[in-house]
């Protein structure tokens, strides 16, 4: 998987990966953006496109937020001390934001997930999401209605020919 050159929407960075399953699992309230502390080799490994942001999710830990999951590969040129790809992450945010986002997960029982990764100039950023779970109903409903709009986009496309 290669850097794409898609801008995102605050920033106009290049966007290094997007997690696609959370939007299908999961209802997104808020967005929010948060800086990633990394090793040289790790950068070198997101700057080639090795990250996998599936299945995972941010957990606060004594004041401090960290990804949980986001697998990032070793460095094929790196040496022999390459950090572990699984190794919880730390995100860089302002001490109020993380207690305001710690308030919303114990009480209102919201999840936090990390929706995208990106450049935004030199440093590597990632999109994090005030997230609610999908029941199976909501994911059908959902599918139906995006199923709905692409029907609707062709049927207008088509119209446009004659």
């Amino acid at each position: 998987m290669e850097v794409s050159e898609i801008p995102t929407k605050k920033t106009g960075g290049k966007v290094i990966a997007v997690n696609r399953k959370a939007r299908h699992d999961y209802f997104v309230e808020d967005t929010f953006e948060a800086g990633i502390a990394l090793f040289g080799t790790e950068v070198k490994s997101v700057r080639a496109g090795a990250v996998n942001l599936k299945d995972s999710y941010c957990q606060i830990k004594s004041g401090e937020l960290y990804a949980v999951g986001v697998h990032i590969s070793p460095y094929e040129k790196g040496n022999i001390w390459s950090r572990d790809p699984l190794r919880d992450k730390k995100l860089l945010m302002h001490k109020k934001e993380i207690l305001k986002l710690g308030q919303y997960v114990m009480r209102d029982s919201f999840t936090l997930i990390p929706l995208s990764l990106y450049f935004s100039g030199s440093r590597v950023k990632m999109e994090v999401g005030l997230c609610r779970g999908k029941k199976l109903y909501d994911k059908r409903e959902s599918d139906l209605k995006r199923h709905a709009e692409r029907e609707i986009e062709r049927a207008s496309k088509g119209a446009d020919k004659y």
